[in-house]
């Protein structure tokens, strides 16, 4: 038989965080939700922080995720928006942990180029190939849910049998070290 596993992809915002779940059975993904939530409509942040923290427990205790896979925070010049996506990140990433769920991070460059097998794909490419993958008849409403999903599908691509393949390069040793000029 088969082993299973799921994986839940967080795409995480402050206006709108995309998820997707994913089973894996042996070496076959197939797409169980594809979902946001909603956070423009609160005002404050720490509001919304809250509830990032709340909805991905409430996702966590539904679909029971072997795995969280993230989408680390892009490394851009607005440092107020990269430090709110690491905020929203940083709450998902305590909720999986709170449940001793383990956690993975990838840059979204390695989330397209896993998917689409181009780092620099559109979101709307990375839709098209998922909509390819999964065979689901129309793209969401809100591209942060294939965001979300596209998480959960490269972490089960860099992986073979539970077992990640490679290091991922994602999060701050990474950057760095590919950055050094960036140090100060």
């Amino acid at each position: 038989m088969a082993k299973e596993r799921i994986i839940l992809g967080i795409d995480p915002g402050t206006n709108i965080m995309g998820y997707g779940v994913i089973k894996v059975t042996g070496n076959n993904p197939n797409m169980l939700c594809l979902d946001v939530v909603h956070l423009n409509k609160l005002g404050d942040h720490y509001l919304k922080l809250k509830t990032i923290f709340e909805k991905t427990l409430m996702i966590i205790d539904e679909f029971n995720p072997d795995e969280v896979a993230l989408e680390a925070p892009f490394f851009g010049k607005n440092v107020q928006s990269m430090l709110k996506l690491g905020r929203a990140q940083g709450v998902a990433m305590a909720a999986a942990l709170s449940r001793s769920i383990p956690v993975f991070e990838y840059l979204p460059k390695k989330v397209k180029m896993s998917v689409t097998g181009n780092g620099n794909a559109s979101k709307e490419q990375l839709s098209g190939m998922l909509q390819s993958m999964y065979n689901f008849k129309n793209p969401p409403k809100y591209l942060d849910a294939t965001d979300g999903l596209a998480v959960a599908t490269c972490h089960f691509l860099q992986s073979k049998n539970g077992q990640l393949i490679s290091n991922s390069k994602s999060g701050w040793k990474s950057f760095l070290k590919e950055n050094p000029d960036r140090i100060g």
